[in-house]
């Protein structure tokens, strides 16, 4: 018997790896602190809990229709008209079991073999994963530190003529790994660059509404030449309840609703309803949360800064820094898988590699800071003492 190619080319997710790692340690009876996951500490917010329960003995137990239902597609155009000022169609929206099987649906449904996608490195570290299964290829395009790990316009034109069938361009602020923004006027220039050579711009837009300096946009303020991926698993602490969407063009809304009818019939009923009561009724819930995490943002900074690790620009959005380890990874043939694993080890705090990002992150190090301050400076107190062991 032998495994398809498609899924042999598939690459471990590394964050996951040091997570079964770390809880196989727990098990043994080690005391680690999480900082490698990006999934909330929150419980999911009461309103929305009530709202699903509800669902629940209402008799909502059976498929929806395989785009969502209604109420939850009104309710998301009516969120993107109260916060970025654009008219979003309910029938425009897919609802999902997440937003990777939305990745899923999207990259199948405009990707044909051979096509890129212009992608930046680091980037998220599923992404490539999920364009090459469908047949296309991931076009890197480094994005430096001291920018703010943001595009240059010039280089995606650059890519553009250098590179025949490309397909889209992938962007994602408030980002993944570095929670950074990409500024509007960056956006405005890739907007009208994907116009001009009639591509299409894929938007994860995940992480908006977690920003705590600046203004978090979405693209469709600037071009209907775009995908925007969403859903409810950050803001809303809704990891578990694997809620996602996707706002499409009308022209191929039809074939994304053939694909969920397919591959997944309907998104789970009673967490649509929550999604209802999320977007309708939590915002208190969300004020809360995002006051922690910048809390927790400012601490981990702070401390990370006097340990002497050079952060030349802030995160200011989602809940992660990408910290420069490279003189330490230098020890580990370069390695920050490596890295992460000794800091495993020795200092009992799970972190995420930064290769598992793309080469651009080789040598890094991505913090999470979706934890309970506690653990933070508990994290941050024995990662000062493994310091000590390579000073």
């Amino acid at each position: 018997m032998s495994i398809s190619k498609r899924c042999c080319d598939i690459t471990p997710f590394l964050v996951m790896e040091v997570l079964e790692a770390a809880q196989e340690m727990e098990r043994n009876g080690e005391s680690i602190i999480h900082m490698e996951v990006g999934e909330p500490d929150f419980d999911t917010p009461d309103c929305i809990k009530r709202a699903s329960c509800k669902a629940l003995d209402n008799g909502h137990t059976h498929y929806t229709h395989s785009l969502g239902i209604i109420e939850l597609r009104e309710a998301i155009a009516e969120d993107y008209r109260k916060n970025y000022g654009v008219s979003v169609q309910p029938g425009n929206i897919a609802v999902t079991q997440g937003t990777s099987p939305a990745m899923l649906a999207l990259f199948s449904a405009i990707l044909e073999e051979g096509d890129k996608v212009i992608t930046s490195d680091p980037c998220y570290a599923c992404y490539d994963n999920f364009i090459t299964f469908a047949g296309a290829e991931s076009l890197k395009i480094p994005v430096s530190e001291e920018d703010s790990f943001q595009f240059r316009v010039s280089a995606i034109r650059e890519a553009i003529a250098a590179n025949d069938n490309v397909k889209a361009i992938l962007i994602n602020s408030p980002a993944n790994p570095t929670g950074t923004l990409l500024s509007e006027e960056r956006m405005k220039a890739i907007a009208k660059l994907a116009e001009e050579f009639n591509l299409w711009i894929i938007s994860d837009e995940i992480y908006n509404g977690l920003v705590y300096e600046g203004e978090a946009h979405s693209i469709l303020e600037y071009t209907d030449r775009a995908f925007v991926l969403n859903g409810f698993s950050k803001l809303y602490a809704m990891t578990g309840w694997r809620l996602g969407y996707l706002i499409a063009p009308q022209d191929f809304i039809r074939t994304l609703q053939t694909v969920c009818q397919n591959f997944f019939i309907s998104a789970n009923s009673m967490a649509q309803w929550g999604g209802v009561a999320a977007l309708k009724e939590a915002d208190l819930d969300v004020a809360h949360m995002k006051k922690t995490y910048n809390e927790r943002r400012i601490y981990i900074l702070d401390r990370l800064k006097k340990m002497g690790f050079d952060i030349k620009n802030d995160p200011t959005g989602a809940f992660y820094v990408l910290v420069n380890m490279r003189h330490l990874a230098e020890k580990f043939d370069g390695s920050s898988l490596k890295l992460a694993y000794d800091i495993l080890e020795k200092a009992k705090i799970g972190v995420t590699p930064g290769i598992d990002f793309g080469p651009g992150a080789e040598g890094f190090i991505r913090f999470s800071y979706a934890t309970a301050m506690d653990d933070i400076k508990e994290g941050m107190d024995r990662l000062e003492k493994y310091l000590e062991l390579y000073a």
